[in-house]
């Protein structure tokens, strides 16, 4: 019986996201999803990257000391629970962060301050858009209450549809045209990724290290770049080649 009420209580509150197309709409239909869900406080945070505008969107009802604290001292960079978000492909609750991330001395502390500040255990639901868009749906409690489990599930979807929501207000990305890369130039790219110096890379591919150096520049070139972290870094937004690629050869069996 649980199941159908969370059900229709999820497809109501749904519909509430679909139909905001101001800040103050999501704002209000968020504020109804956590009241209704049995949480206290909600944090949205969207931004959208790209060669156009960036653009970004943060809509919240945190408890005034804890948001002063949060953007007075730009939390956001060291954040755990945002570092979390990176490493998760579904909602987790804030106690559990510590299966994500390794948390520092630093970050204990600025978890204790915010519970200071009102904001208790909360679950983060996170989307994320490799080279486009980072965004995350957090619903909280006050400090000793204890989280609705009965209401992750239904959680998890509404934050979801509530990033897609943000997404919809700011607007996507505009397509921009992506450099193609040769097969060879992705080839020393891959394996200079993976660690390897030209001449390595010469050997593993038979051929030069004079043409490997070249092909790297060339691949460089072509996305205006002049470091190999930086033309490595665009090449996974671009999907050009895969962390896996990469981890998965370089991980001890």
């Amino acid at each position: 019986m649980n199941d159908v009420k969370h059900y229709y209580l999820t497809e109501e509150l749904a519909q509430e996201f679909t139909g905001a197309d101001r800040e103050e709409q999501l704002f209000a239909a968020l504020t109804k999803a956590a009241g209704r869900m049995g949480f206290d406080h909600f944090a949205l945070a969207f931004d959208r990257r790209g060669t156009g505008e960036p653009a970004s969107i943060l809509v919240h009802n945190y408890p005034d000391a804890w948001a002063k604290v949060y953007v007075g001292f730009d939390l956001s960079g060291t954040d755990p629970i945002r570092r979390a978000s990176e490493r998760s492909l579904t909602g987790f609750e804030w106690r559990h962060v510590d299966r994500y991330i390794p948390l520092s001395r630093g970050d204990r502390q600025l978890l204790s301050v915010a519970r200071e500040s009102g904001v208790g255990d909360g679950f983060t639901v996170p989307r994320h858009l490799p080279g486009e868009a980072s965004g995350t749906c957090s619903f909280a409690v006050r400090p000793h209450a204890d989280i609705p489990a009965e209401m992750l599930h239904a959680a998890e979807i509404l934050g979801a549809i509530a990033i897609a929501s943000a997404r919809e207000l700011i607007g996507s990305s505009p397509l921009r045209p992506r450099p193609i890369l040769t097969e060879r130039q992705r080839e020393c790219v891959l394996w200079s990724a993976r660690g390897k110096t030209a001449g390595e890379i010469a050997d593993i591919l038979g051929i030069s290290e004079e043409t490997v150096v070249r092909h790297l520049k060339m691949a460089r070139d072509r996305y205006s770049v002049h470091c190999r972290s930086m033309l490595i870094l665009c090449a996974l937004f671009d999907g050009l080649i895969g962390f896996s690629d990469i981890y998965d050869w370089w991980r001890p069996n």
